[in-house]
């Protein structure tokens, strides 16, 4: 099977553990690249956080961004397709980040906005090449949104909310989703990384099973299911490692360049 769209998560997945991309990952997913398939980061990154990785990577093109709330187009930071909320839908969500003082953030397809700013969180966008705009209060925002997003250093006060909205489901018509052991993301109902990869497949003429996808974590889900072939990490949760067609080695052992390597590199060759 010769697959003519790959796609790439990035934390966890393209990247290792130190957020780094190794040369044999980055000479692989070139080499696939050159060989004539198409590489589409899909990522819970914003575009000012993704596109670094695409650059570093030697490539442009077409990035999926917040978990699928935003497909972009690079160079020229065109929006192709946005799946945006009002910020009155999460008000109830704001209310209790601030009475619990769990730190969040609110997300634009382009921007992010925030209330407050401590030493961790301010490391913590650093490594993510994010810098954040802060207003006085994010609900008298008016520009549409494709992400909210919730943050601890601590996993456990994490696990705690997201069994409070789980029973309360304080997130009302919206989706929860764990994005990572220190994140949770609020979007779109229909915001998915694999309902973005479906609508971008549509307009490239891409079939389903010219598909290969690789990631880590829960919002990877739709988009391994959506491949034809769906491969986890080997550092996934079981949950996920479960639903994947296949496994590769983990982010820090070139899992991604061993997996492009089996199926993608060996398979053109053959062709």
């Amino acid at each position: 099977m010769t697959y003519k769209l790959i796609a790439l998560d990035v934390d966890g997945t393209l990247l290792n553990d130190d957020y780094l991309l190794t040369e044999r990952t980055r000479e692989t997913v070139r080499r696939v690249h050159e060989q004539g398939s198409s590489i589409v980061l899909c990522t819970g990154r914003g575009p000012a956080s993704a596109i670094p990785v695409l650059e570093e990577l030697g490539l442009e093109g077409t990035i999926i961004t917040h978990n699928g709330g935003a497909t972009v187009q690079s160079p020229g930071l065109e929006l192709i397709h946005q799946y945006a909320f009002r910020v009155s839908q999460i008000a109830p969500m704001i209310a209790y980040c601030r009475e619990h003082e769990v730190h969040f953030d609110v997300c634009a397809p382009f921007d992010m906005y925030l209330e407050r700013l401590t030493e961790i969180e301010q490391a913590m966008y650093k490594k993510f090449f994010v810098t954040p705009h802060l207003v006085a209060d994010v609900t008298a925002l008016t520009v549409p949104l494709v992400k909210f997003t919730l943050y601890s250093a601590d996993p456990a006060v994490m696990d705690t909310v997201e069994r409070d909205w789980s029973l309360s489901r304080l997130y009302g018509d919206l989706r929860m989703i764990r994005s990572g052991d220190h994140f949770i993301d609020v979007m779109h109902a229909d915001a998915t990384k694999g309902n973005a990869l479906r609508s971008l497949c549509e307009s490239l003429d891409v079939r389903p099973d010219e598909v290969l996808a690789i990631g880590n974590y829960f919002n990877d889900l739709e988009m391994i299911s959506f491949a034809g072939l769906g491969i986890a990490m080997a550092n996934s949760p079981a949950g996920v490692l479960e639903q994947a067609d296949q496994i590769t080695a983990s982010n820090n052992e070139d899992g991604v360049a061993k997996a492009l390597e089996t199926h993608v590199l060996q398979t053109v060759r053959r062709d």
